[in-house]
């Protein structure tokens, strides 16, 4: 599976009073590395839309299991990968790595949309391409 990597550099205004990471960022950060994902592979949203029609890739569940807290000043690193394809949909895992520890791990369902002629948005058939893209070939 393809895999990609970003770090983030925790700010202090990242951080709740008790000076570890309110846990709404790490939802935040990990929207930003599934973009960055599609990024990573060739696959941006612009690209995404002129090749396929796709405006988005909405998140429709998340989840996050928290084991050790992150810091002001930390840098952490986010590996993203996609593991699974349905039709229009796929679920996307983060592991939020503080060195060699796993501080987080982040689970997200999305879906592939399209616009809907005469407005709004529907779902999309997630084409052959990108499923072998994330299924194994490198960039």
């Amino acid at each position: 599976m393809f895999e990609s990597r970003r770090s983030v550099q925790i700010e202090w205004g990242d951080c709740d009073p008790a000076e570890i990471v309110f846990y709404p960022n790490y939802f935040r950060w990990f929207d930003a590395s599934t973009a960055q994902h599609f990024g990573a592979a060739g696959l941006p949203k612009p690209e995404l839309r002129r090749r396929y029609g796709v405006v988005g890739f909405p998140m429709v569940d998340t989840q996050a299991r928290f084991h050790i807290p992150s810091r002001f000043g930390d840098t952490v690193d986010i590996v993203t990968t996609i593991t699974r394809f349905g039709r229009s949909s796929f679920d996307v895992e983060h592991r939020l790595m503080r060195g060699d520890k796993l501080a987080v791990e982040g689970f997200e369902k999305r879906v592939l949309v399209r616009a809907r002629e005469g407005g709004g948005i529907t779902s999309c058939p997630v084409p052959e391409e990108v499923v072998a893209l994330f299924s194994g070939a490198q960039p």
